[in-house]
This record gives structure tokens, sequence and C-alpha cells, in this order.
């Protein structure tokens, strides 16, 4: 029995499937041609004719390109903010222990008890590093927190809460008991019906007033309360899209072979629901992270508000663009690494679904 001869794909194969008909080629090429256009223009203004190197924004007044030095000269307070420069570096090692600890907690090979331990232990260092307070750790104000360092904490915890949330609001949307049916019906509409600057707005004022005295929350955590009520709701509403696209056979099945109500939730149903959703989670944590922007507005310096607080330099004034384009690429950065993260876990929960099959 001869073997069929393997298929290649190599360039011209590619080649030749863009330009399979007329259209295809026209489109393509038209492509191919806007790209062209725009590069050359962009590569000019952003490396040739670029100045690298200033004392201040005057030495750039008349370069045709990019002014990086304010960025350069910009680059630690657009990052940390206010946090002190010679403790920056504790900020830096406690949002990477902060990284580190979602992504071991996205990667089914690191699940189980030792996982959990992890989370507590890096936490305990995250919270030292960031405030200080020990010897040879002098304390932070959780006020002089900011820039990226802020914005990943912001996103992590508001996300990562938020779905926790979500568990309990979606079973409850779904839930025979009208009581616990309507509550959550209410507060996911009432959260949907407001943008998330309002929600923010409530959280920082509200709280204050609601809280008895010296239970109410610093300025993080007023804002982290905000993000995690309005991302809970959303994906509340996701997850409850991934309880509904399950056969109602999974649910008897489960009650034939005896199982509870909670465990036939936590071992059948909602681990095959997240699969499903995980996509529209990913969605939900991208804009979660770019939402963090909107803490500006109660007084915070995520990246944005450092951003524009290096722009108020009095050495450096109009340098909008090369500020913007250059918090554009760290939020980019974040958000293709979120999404080609997200991307690699489904294609792993997919693959592992169709070996066992």
């Amino acid at each position: 029995m001869t073997r069929a001869a393997p298929i290649t794909s190599g360039f011209a194969d590619i080649v030749r499937s863009q330009l399979r008909s007329p259209l295809a080629a026209g489109l393509n090429l038209l492509v191919l041609l806007a790209f062209i256009a725009i590069l050359k223009p962009a590569l000019d203004w952003a490396v040739f004719d670029a100045v690298w190197r200033r004392e201040s924004g005057a030495a750039c007044d008349g370069a045709t390109g990019a002014c990086w030095a304010f960025i350069g000269d910009k680059m630690r307070l657009i990052l940390f903010g206010r946090f002190p420069g010679p403790e920056q570096w504790r900020a830096a090692a406690g949002t990477a222990v902060l990284v580190g600890l979602v992504m071991a907690s996205l990667t089914p090979s690191c699940w189980g008890r030792r996982l959990v331990w992890s989370w507590g232990a890096g936490l305990i260092l995250y919270f030292v590093l960031m405030a200080g307070g020990l010897p040879g750790l002098p304390k932070v104000s959780s006020a002089d927190w900011g820039g990226l360092p802020l914005t990943i904490l912001l996103t992590v915890f508001g996300s990562g809460l938020g779905l926790v949330l979500s568990v309990p609001v979606a079973l409850a949307r779904q839930s025979r008991l009208p009581v616990f049916r309507v509550a959550a019906t209410v507060y996911i509409e009432a959260v949907r019906g407001v943008p998330l600057i309002s929600v923010l707005f409530m959280a920082s004022i509200l709280l204050p007033v609601i809280l008895p005295e010296g239970l109410t929350p610093g300025g993080i955590g007023r804002a982290l309360t905000g993000i995690v009520i309005f991302f809970a709701a959303y994906m509340a509403e996701v997850l409850r899209g991934g309880l509904q696209s399950l056969p109602r056979g999974q649910y008897e099945a489960c009650a034939a072979l005896g199982l509870g109500y909670v465990a036939t939730m936590a071992k059948v149903i909602l681990p095959q629901a997240f699969v499903i959703v995980l996509p529209a989670i990913v969605n939900m944590v991208i804009s979660a992270l770019k939402g963090t922007s909107l803490v500006v507005i109660v007084a915070m310096m995520d990246l944005l508000g450092t951003t524009k607080a290096a722009l108020a330099d009095p050495d450096w004034i109009g340098f909008y663009v090369e500020a913007y384009v250059f918090a554009g690429i760290i939020y980019g950065v974040m958000c293709g690494g979120i999404s080609w993260y997200g991307r690699r876990i489904e294609h792993r929960f997919v693959s592992s679904r169709e070996h066992k099959k």
C-alpha cells in the first residue's frame, strides 16, 4: 500500500491561494499598495527622521520626525507614575509576579494545590513589594501606585474577581427560584444599562457613605469594586450563554448518575460552559484592560493617566502624538498577548476534547 504524497504549502501555494480569482487578486493588490503607501511615511516619521536624544523639547523644534527623546526622558514616569524612583524595581518585580501567577493559572498542567499555595505566597510577596513597610523596603502609599503596575493590578483583580462573581450570578439567572432569578436579572440589567464611568463614580462616592467609618477602602479598592461589579454582570451573561448551549441531556445524565446540583455544576456543566465561552471571556478581559483607563476620572494614575502627566512638563510641551503612540504600543502588546494566550489555551482545550473522543 503506497502512501499519499504529503501536501506541502509553500510560498508559491500561498500566493496561488490568494490569486485564485480576478476579484481576490485585485483586492490583495489594492491592500498591498495601501500598506506600502502607509508604511513609507510611517517609517520616515517613526525611525529615519526621528529625534532620539535631546535635553528638552525645544531641541526637537523643526524636526520632521517623531521626538522619541521625550519618551526616553519620561519613560519612568509613564511606566511607574509617582512610585518613588529608587523603589521602582519593586513595582516591576511585583507586576512580574502577578503576571506569572495569572499565566500559571491559565495553564492546565499547573492546576492543583500547588497553584493555590503559589497564589497565597505570590500575593503576599506582591503586596510586600508594592507597599513595603519592612526593613530595607520603605513604605509606599497606595496613592502613589500608578502607571503600568496599576493598570495590570486593576485588570487582573477586576477581571479575575469579576469572573468568580459571575458564576453565582449566572446560575441565579437560570435558577427556578424567583427570588434569585429576579435579583440576578435586576443586577445584570441595571449594570448593563449604565457605562463603566458611572459605576466608577458611584463606587467612589457611595462606598464611603454606605460602609462604616474605618472599613471604607482606599482609592484603588473603590475603583476595583466598581470594575468588578461592572464586568461581573457582563461575564455572567456570557457564561449564561454557555450554559444554555449545553444540551439538556447533560443534566439528565448527571441526575441519572445521582449527582447533586453542586457536583453537577462543578464537575460537568461549568467546565464545558467555560470552554465554550472562552473566546468571549478573553474579549471581556481585553475590555477590562482598556476600561481601566477610565480610572483617571477618579484621580488615579493608570498608564493613560501617567502619560497625560508626562505631557504637563513645560520642558516637553506638545508631544501628544509620541506619548499616545507609545501608550498605544504598550496597550497593543498587552491586548495582543492576552488574545494570543487565549487562542493557545482554547486550542489546547479543543485538542484535548477531540483526543478524548
